[in-house]
């Protein structure tokens, strides 16, 4: 297995700096899928048993000036191997400023994640600065648990308002319980909801609109008035708005009623989903 790829442009390096530093808030350790043509970060946690799940995309032509790898086997020409995502949030934090970056796949009497970051000095010379990641290679029998997650048809989808203000109404709700309800319907109507025996407090998003495609699906038996609900853990849902750091130009969230809620994030060259299971 081999891999190394170069970042040169600063804009980049940037989006590459803000996607690890995102990743970090979201999972403590992540599984890095490197393809030929894209890279994936993916949290894998066990949804039927509470845990979230997450997908990352970078096509990698849009942030690499160099990508090389080669893979397992030619048929299977892939590399996964798992690390913890603040070492890597940890090491770009040297990158502003930075010349250009390199990445590759090293081995240093145990697997490593080689980050080179080619620096300015106040002189006009450059100096590097090197971080050796740890990384476990997770062999390909595993790789099956790892895929893409299949997204189950929702009741409802609604485009998310700004994530900041949502973000902030959900700290103030937390403060109050655990659990939050997310309601939404085919009008474009979005409910943050908290519940407790003393107090209902409930935040109402209006005409945030419907992706046409899922309101053409569900639209056909479903009076677009009636809410789809799903209840979960406010601090997952926390975990997620706070780890922000890419600002969408789409964000849309799907709710399977009492099930799962799936956020679906859109920008130029990234795209994250993110799972959270109902409370059972």
């Amino acid at each position: 297995m081999k891999f190394r790829a170069k970042i040169v442009d600063a804009a980049c390096l940037n989006q590459f700096t803000r996607v690890s530093n995102m990743i970090a808030k979201l999972a403590k350790t992540c599984t890095l899928r490197i393809s030929p043509n894209k890279l994936n970060f993916i949290l894998s946690d066990k949804l039927g048993s509470g845990g979230v799940s997450m997908w990352c995309e970078l096509e990698q032509e849009n942030i690499f000036s160099e990508f090389q790898m080669e893979g397992v086997s030619a048929e299977n020409n892939e590399i996964y191997l798992e690390l913890t995502s603040e070492n890597l949030s940890r090491a770009l934090k040297t990158t502003q400023n930075a010349r250009s970056l390199k990445i590759k796949l090293t081995n240093k009497h145990f697997p490593c994640l080689t980050i080179s970051v080619e620096l300015l000095s106040v002189s006009s010379s450059s100096r590097i600065v090197t971080h050796d990641i740890p990384i476990t290679i997770i062999p390909r029998r595993l790789w099956k648990d790892l895929q893409e997650p299949s997204v189950p048809d929702s009741d409802v989808s609604i485009y998310l308002p700004v994530l900041k203000t949502m973000r902030s109404v959900v700290e103030k709700m937390k403060n109050i319980s655990n659990h939050l309800i997310i309601e939404a319907n085919l009008n474009g109507d979005l409910n943050l909801k908290i519940e407790t025996e003393l107090v209902c407090i409930t935040t109402h998003f209006k005409d945030l609109g419907n992706p046409p495609l899922a309101s053409e699906n569900t639209s056909q038996n479903r009076n677009p008035e009636e809410m789809a609900e799903v209840h979960i853990d406010i601090k997952k849902l926390l975990q997620f708005l706070a780890g922000q750091q890419v600002n969408p130009t789409k964000a849309i969230c799907n709710i399977v009623n009492n099930r799962i809620v799936h956020f679906d994030l859109l920008h130029e060259d990234v795209s994250l989903q993110y799972f959270i299971p109902a409370l059972s």
